[in-house]
């Protein structure tokens, strides 16, 4: 590919962004950094911040240090869309981006010059990919079929993109792949599709994170990222046998899953158990054992639409009361006000009155 020489004077915040890129594109935290770092640390980086000419070679700067990223003439004078979204936990990094056709590579170059050893498990949400790995004997890995591509960041490989694409990446660090799946380096370039259960509710997971991260606080966001890593070293591992790590992490998932389900259906006359077990592959006994911690089931159904509750009497004040309890479900304004007064020590409408806005920066507080 001929060379493009184009000054790049970037934006300072452009500058700012692949500069953080020494420290926190694809890096986790030393041993030493690890306790005194945020829970997730949280970065957006976007080609749109710089002029038209200059935007590809933003984003190549910004993966040059994992990666070489060619940039051809027209993508300097046509411009290039590329937003990157990035979190780091203390376990992984995950990125989420969103690009035009590109073609990246792992050269050896690349790797003779940079620390980065970590697998990398390269989810496609929208677009193509076709992917080259090894040397003697090129194994090809196209993800025209959704799955999930492994890529071992201590082997080349060459990745051609050539339609728009909306890619997650999650990059574990050697030794916590290597502890569940021996012979790891076997992965590079091995495409796991969502053809069993446990890919399925991996799948499922999957979606479910990255269109609600962003708004998740830290807490949330760690947990439900470390969960991702775990079903997709499950669903690499060939020896799932008696692994509660496995199950632990299947089962996280799946409650995962039924609480987004009761949270957005907290408004629906039919949220029951039947309705759930109607929408998820479970077994009435271990649906209700999975609520064991939470008081049962219908406990946790009630104790939200009390949350929502509580909200909405503050901040929806046109709203009458016995209206507000009839669309969360209460079979009546009794059965509202008891319930209401048992969970928070007031009626509603005293509570209205107070203006009681029980908030913490994660959200309102739970019932009692």
């Amino acid at each position: 590919m001929q060379a493009i020489h184009v000054k790049r004077a970037y934006g300072e915040a452009v500058r700012q962004a692949i500069a953080s890129a020494d420290r926190r594109l694809v890096y986790p935290p030393t041993s030493g950094m690890a306790s005194t770092m945020p829970l997730v640390i949280r970065q957006h980086f976007s080609t749109a911040e710089e002029t038209t000419r200059l935007q590809m070679l933003t984003w190549s700067d910004r993966l040059s240090r994992i990666l070489d990223v060619p940039v051809a003439r027209t993508q300097v004078m046509k411009g290039f869309r590329g937003e990157l979204d990035t979190y780091v936990t203390r376990r992984l990094v995950y990125l989420d981006s969103r690009t035009d056709p590109m073609l990246q590579a792992r050269t050896a170059a690349c790797i003779s010059c940079d620390t980065m050893r970590d697998y990398c498990f390269h989810i496609m949400i929208k677009g193509i990919a076709e992917t080259e790995t090894g040397h003697a004997q090129r194994r090809k890995s196209t993800q025209f079929m959704p799955g999930i591509l492994a890529l071992d960041m201590n082997q080349t490989m060459r990745m051609k993109r050539p339609t728009q694409a909306h890619v997650l990446a999650f990059f574990l660090p050697r030794t916590v792949v290597e502890a569940v799946i021996p012979n790891a380096e076997s992965l590079h370039g091995k495409v796991v599709t969502y053809n069993s259960p446990l890919a399925c509710l991996l799948r499922e997971h999957v979606m479910a994170l990255c269109h609600e991260i962003s708004a998740m606080s830290d807490e949330q966001a760690e947990s439900v990222l470390h969960v991702a890593a775990d079903l997709i070293l499950a669903a690499f591992s060939k020896d799932l046998r008696a692994s509660h790590g496995v199950r632990a992490a299947a089962r996280t998932a799946m409650l995962g899953r039924i609480k987004h389900y009761i949270d957005r259906h907290l408004h629906s006359g039919e949220l029951a158990p039947e309705k759930i077990l109607s929408s998820f592959p479970l077994a009435r006994a271990t649906l209700y054992r999975m609520f064991e911690d939470e008081g049962g089931l219908n406990h946790y159904i009630r104790n939200c639409r009390l949350r929502v509750a509580a909200d909405e009497l503050v901040r929806s004040r046109s709203i009458a009361v016995a209206e507000i309890g009839h669309r969360l479900g209460f079979s009546g304004p009794s059965d509202f006000t008891r319930a209401f007064r048992r969970a928070y020590g007031v009626a509603p409408r005293e509570f209205r009155a107070l203006g009681l806005e029980w908030l913490d920066d994660r959200g309102l507080a739970a019932p009692a």
